[in-house]
């Protein structure tokens, strides 16, 4: 027993001499800040590995770019790293295009991480790209392209098209005058006031939808199910699981399918469509008039609504279906 707490106490000793020999950790704060000038519309191409990413309009002369710099390293190079990025920040202009966080030196980025705010004219075009850390865009004329490998996204009121997509992380979007594209490895997605078509997938998530203005839906989500409000167009809507609620106007074919959940439609009070509605374990509501075409029963039901028209199905491995009218005020 002597002779073991002997050797334990020899590596603890031996442990501490190596350890006080190592470098400390070292972390080094630095930070620059850029004013270029530009005219007419903007196009800027901004990334950075790990940091976050702010953008806000301003002038319509100026494009103002603020980078916070964080270095760690084992060494003495983080001190040397961020005095180097400060001097020599990575922004490149060629008239009203802009490049921003792109470091060649691969040395210079290791153990680095930068975050920028900037301010913009109106009329950008955006392309926004990090390795890990949140995004926030609002008030651009666009289009707007962002990606994340994690963290969360927030944009808001965007006067073009608008594409988003995360590894991990929620994605919040409020107001856009084109078509939305939103894609998440895992988290939620929520859709306002979307005036243009709108595509939306998550692994796992929510989906949330509100929709001004006419275009296709296609949603996806393997957990989480969905709530999408104002479809006018065609739609397609699927869960792996989780209740789906929709409501609008099926100008277009629509496809509602869950794993396990309730579907719940509600359409106009005039609506004419062909219905083609099931459910394996559950029941289904019907308050339009349909006049049957096959199968009618507590678990299927095919038929003519008003004389038919665009093809609405709906299917669900377990949960109840309900197909109502509109209703004036919420109806979820």
């Amino acid at each position: 027993m002597n002779r073991s707490r002997f050797l334990l106490a020899n590596a603890v000793l031996a442990a501490v001499v190596v350890l006080s020999h190592l470098p400390a950790l070292a972390a080094v704060e630095g930070s620059f800040q850029r004013s270029l000038k530009v005219s007419g519309p903007v196009d800027i191409d901004i990334t950075t590995g790990s940091g976050s990413i702010t953008v806000r309009t301003g002038g319509s002369d100026t494009v103002e770019v603020t980078g916070r710099i964080r270095a760690t390293d084992w060494s003495d190079n983080a001190e040397d790293k961020v005095r180097r990025l400060e001097a020599n920040p990575p922004i490149q202009q060629s008239g009203n295009s802009i490049h921003i966080g792109h470091i060649e030196e691969a040395e210079l980025r290791r153990n680095v991480s930068i975050s920028y705010e900037l301010t913009v004219p109106a009329q950008t075009e955006l392309k926004a790209h990090s390795g890990s850390g949140n995004q926030n865009v609002e008030g651009i004329r666009g289009p707007l392209e962002v990606n994340a490998g994690s963290g969360s996204v927030k944009i808001s009121n965007i006067g073009g098209t608008v594409r988003a997509d995360t590894g991990s992380g929620s994605i919040d979007i409020d107001h856009a005058k084109g078509n939305v594209r939103a894609h998440a490895g895992s988290g939620s997605i929520r859709a306002t006031d979307i005036g243009g078509g709108f595509e939306g997938n998550t692994g796992s998530g929510r989906i949330t939808l509100s929709q001004s203005a006419p275009g296709a839906v296609r949603a996806e989500t393997g957990s989480g199910g969905m709530e999408l409000r104002g479809v006018r167009g065609s739609l397609e809507a699927r869960a792996g699981s989780g209740d789906i609620r929709a409501e609008g106007e099926p100008t277009g074919g629509w496809i509602v399918h869950t794993g396990s959940g309730g579907v719940h439609l509600r359409l106009p009070n005039d609506a004419a469509f062909d219905l083609n509605a099931r459910t394996s374990s559950g029941s289904i509501s019907l308050e339009h008039p349909v006049t049957v075409q096959g199968t009618i029963g507590r678990k299927q039901i095919r038929g003519k609504v008003r004389g038919g028209g665009v093809q609405v199905e709906v299917e669900t491995g377990s949960g109840n279906i309900e197909i109502l009218g509109l209703c004036s005020g919420s109806c979820f």
